[in-house]
């Protein structure tokens, strides 16, 4: 049998080489296994008890419930290569079912799962090739989608749910472009809404008013936006909500000033198991200053996906 090239067995070996040295190094860093458990999936929503749900059930008052979704709109801003296209057909093709002249319609739509109100799973963000739980991309990834930490995975959440006014609290209507949201902005929009506190398998969700500029200046919304810096992050992860959201694209800072790219989505989705929810609508919630309420969430479970349409409510 012939030897193999030695340069195959030196290049496979550096291979092997890097790739024990990532897993070390996440695994020295101490995000992964999950607290949840190494085979959990989930991430923060085992923070979701029975007793959050009683909680949440008990927040309703009045009976007045908040659309948090976004319309899906054909040829809307999207982060690139992101699009969303629908087409409605009117089957005639038969003139007619039954003796009764039945008609329908049918709706055709193309497009991306990471457009308009969404949730970003376990599996949508790695730190290189490291996803939640220190599972490899090579590990579950398939053409077919995800075998692990996917969307499907996750259960329907009603649990307590908080609105952070950072817009309120520094008295605009919009945070400026370039606005880091910092762990003093966080503490104090709670301290003014009432000394509110965040705790474990809570939604947190933050109103920047960004999102008034999606029909108005779609150019500037997607190009840009205020948001989270990583020591925000961590100073949220240390309350092991089981979502972040708020009413941007990304949540994070974008662009940023030191190089990185989304290291706050890193921290909570990868580190800690922590839901993103993007695109939320919480102008309503603002303006009416219900800044605690029983939240609702709903997605589209599509097998094997990273992030996905969500639907959610906040009721109060």
């Amino acid at each position: 049998m012939k030897a193999p090239d030695p340069r195959f067995l030196v290049g496979a070996g550096l291979v092997v080489v890097c790739l024990a040295l990532v897993g070390a190094a996440a695994v020295a860093q101490g995000w992964f296994p999950s607290r949840y458990g190494p085979k959990d999936q989930i991430g923060a929503l085992n923070e979701v008890s029975a007793n959050k749900v009683r909680q949440a059930s008990a927040l309703i008052t009045r009976g007045r419930v908040y659309d948090l979704q976004m319309t899906l709109v054909p040829g809307a801003p999207a982060f690139p290569p992101r699009y969303f296209q629908f087409s409605l057909i009117y089957n005639n093709v038969y003139n007619k079912l039954g003796n009764n002249d039945f008609r329908w319609s049918d709706e055709i739509v193309a497009g991306y799962l990471g457009t308009f109100t969404q949730v970003d799973c376990p599996g949508h963000a790695g730190i290189g090739e490291m996803f939640y739980n220190g599972r490899h991309w090579r590990d579950i990834a398939t053409p077919q989608g995800l075998k692990e930490n996917s969307c499907e995975k996750l259960p329907p959440v009603i649990t307590r749910g908080l609105l952070l006014d950072v817009a309120g609290l520094k008295g605009v209507q919009a945070l400026p472009d370039d606005y880091a949201i910092t762990p003093a902005d966080l503490e104090a929009a709670l301290r003014r809404q009432g000394n509110l506190r965040i705790m474990a398998g809570d939604v947190v969700l933050i109103h920047t008013g960004w999102m008034r500029y999606f029909f108005t200046d779609p150019k500037r919304w997607i190009s840009r936006e205020p948001g989270l810096v990583l020591e925000s992050a961590r100073w949220l992860a240390g309350f092991r909500p089981a979502a972040v959201g708020a009413d941007t694209w990304g949540i994070d800072l974008w662009p940023t000033k030191d190089g990185s790219a989304f290291a706050p989505h890193q921290e909570l989705i990868t580190k800690n198991g922590i839901l993103y929810l993007e695109n939320v609508v919480t102008a309503d919630l603002a303006r009416d200053r219900v800044y605690e309420f029983a939240f609702v969430m709903s997605f589209l479970k599509v097998k094997g996906a990273g992030q996905t349409w969500g639907t959610f409510l906040a009721i109060r």
